[in-house]
C-alpha cells in the first residue's frame, strides 16, 4: 500500500485531493492489478481466489427457476428472503449446534465483504481500536479506516502462523472495542485450534470485547476442525459470525453472504447495511437456500477435491524450489521465495508472468509492516486440475 496522502491546509482549494484522507492509502486492489496482468500476458491466474468452474448445476438451475418464477426479481426483504434466512439458521444448527432465530438473528448481505463493512461501520466509533490477525484480507484495513477506527495488527508468523496468545493479551488497551478474526485464515491457511479459540473467548469476556469472525472458508478445512467462536461459553452474545456462499458453492459472482448474532447485534449491523446496498442478489438468495440444504456428500466431496488440488499444487511448488507452508484450510497456499534466491515478493510476482506464465499474489500487501511478509507469495488452487497441472509445469522452469 502506498503512503497516505495528506490534504493541504485549505479545505476547498483546487489542490485538495478528491479521495477522503481515510482512504488515501488504498488504491487499486492487488487482486485487480494481478488479474489484469494475467489477462495482459495470457498467464494462468493463481492470484485472485475465484474458481474457474461453476458450482452445482442444480443450484444454477434453482436460480434460473427463481428468475422465471418472478422470485427475487424485485427488491427482496431487507434482512433477506425468508427461505434463505431459515436455511442459514438450519445450517448453523446442522453443522455446529448453534440455534439462531431466522427472523431476528440472521442478516443476508452482498457477500461477506459487505457483512464485514456493515459490521465495522455499525459497531465502531472513531478512535476505537480493532485488533486484526495479520496478514489480513485487504478489505479489513479499508473498512476499519472508513469507520475512523484504529487498526492494531496481531501478526501470525511463519512457518506455523499460530496465534500468539500473550501478544494478543498485550495488544488489548482501554480503547480496544473489537477483535476481527478470520478462521480458516486467508492467506495463511491457519485454522485456529480449540485452545486458541478458548483463549480468545476468555479474553473477550474478561475485557468485554466484541468479536467479528470471518468464516467464509468454514467448509474448507483439511486438517483440524472448524469451530465457530460463537459456540464457546460467553461468546454468542458478543460475536458477529460472517460467512458466504461464494467459497462453498463456487458461485462467487452471486455475492450472497450473511451474518448471525443476537437481535441487538444484528439490528445494529442492519442499520448500517441498509444504507450500503439496501438489498442484493434476489433470485440467487432462493438458490443458495437450496444449496445450504445439500447433503453431506456434497460438502465432503467438495473438500476432498480441494485437498487433492492443494497437494498437487503444493508438491509442484516444492519441486520448483519454493518453501511451502502447508495450509490447514482455505484454497490458498503461502510460500516463501527465499530458497529461489529472491527477496521481494512484489517484484517477484510482477516478473513471474514473463518468467513462466503464472500470476500469484505478494503477501506483503496483507501486512501493515510489509517487511513481515516481504518474501511470501500466495497461490490459489481453486482451479481445474488440468490448469493446476499446467501451472506446475510452468513453475518448474524456475527450478532450472
Amino acid at each position: 500500500m502506498s503512503a497516505p496522502v495528506t490534504a493541504p491546509a485549505s479545505s476547498n482549494g483546487p489542490d485538495r485531493p478528491f479521495l477522503n484522507r481515510r482512504l488515501a492509502a488504498f488504491g487499486t486492489t492487488i487482486f485487480a492489478e494481478m488479474s489484469a496482468l494475467a489477462t495482459a500476458t495470457g498467464s494462468i491466474n493463481l492470484g485472485q481466489g475465484f474458481p474457474d468452474t461453476d458450482g452445482p448445476a442444480e443450484i444454477a438451475e434453482a436460480a434460473v427457476r427463481a428468475i422465471r418464477d418472478g422470485r427475487g426479481n424485485q427488491y427482496p426483504p431487507g434482512p433477506g428472503v425468508p427461505e434463505l434466512r431459515h436455511a442459514i439458521a438450519a445450517h448453523q444448527q446442522r453443522f455446529y449446534g448453534l440455534t439462531y432465530d431466522p427472523d431476528t438473528e440472521v442478516l443476508v448481505t452482498a457477500g461477506a465483504t459487505e457483512a464485514i463493512a456493515a459490521s465495522l461501520l455499525a459497531l465502531l466509533e472513531p478512535g476505537d481500536e480493532v485488533i486484526a490477525l495479520e496478514p489480513y484480507y485487504d478489505s479489513y484495513a479499508a473498512c476499519i479506516a472508513m469507520a475512523g477506527a484504529v487498526r492494531v495488527p496481531l501478526t501470525l508468523r511463519a512457518p506455523g502462523f499460530r496465534l500468539d496468545v500473550d501478544a494478543l493479551r498485550a495488544a488489548v488497551t482501554p480503547r480496544t472495542r473489537l477483535l476481527l478474526l478470520n478462521t480458516p485464515h486467508n492467506p495463511t491457511g491457519t485454522v485456529l485450534t480449540s485452545a486458541e479459540l478458548a483463549a480468545i473467548a476468555e479474553l473477550a469476556v474478561s475485557r468485554d470485547l466484541l468479536v467479528i469472525t470471518d468464516e467464509v472458508y468454514e467448509h474448507l478445512v483439511f486438517e483440524g476442525t472448524h469451530t465457530p467462536l460463537a459456540a464457546l461459553p460467553g461468546m454468542r452474545e458478543r460475536t458477529v459470525t460472517i460467512s458466504s456462499a461464494g467459497k462453498t458453492f463456487s458461485f462467487t459472482g452471486w455475492k450472497v453472504g450473511w451474518l448471525t448474532g443476537t437481535p441487538e447485534l444484528v439490528t445494529a449491523v442492519r442499520s448500517a447495511k441498509q444504507f450500503l446496498t439496501y438489498v442484493s442478489s434476489g433470485p440467487f438468495q432462493y438458490a443458495i437456500a437450496e444449496a445450504l440444504a445439500l447433503p453431506d456428500a456434497y460438502y465432503d466431496g467438495f473438500r476432498a477435491d480441494l485437498q487433492r488440488k492443494r497437494d498437487l499444487l503444493g508438491d509442484g511448488l516444492r519441486a520448483a524450489g519454493f518453501e511451502v507452508y502447508q495450509p490447514q484450510g482455505t484454497y490458498f497456499i503461502t510460500t516463501d521465495i527465499t530458497p529461489l534466491g529472491e527477496k521481494d515478493a512484489y517484484a517477484f510476482c510482477r516478473d513471474l508472468p514473463e518468467r513462466c506464465g503464472v500470476v500469484a499474489i505478494p503477501n506483503s500487501v496483507f501486512y501493515d509492516d510489509p517487511d513481515a511478509g516481504r518474501s511470501q507469495v500466495r497461490f490459489a488452487f481453486c482451479k481445474r486440475t488440468v490448469v493446476l497441472e499446467e501451472a506446475v509445469e510452468r513453475l518448474g522452469r524456475l527450478a532450472h
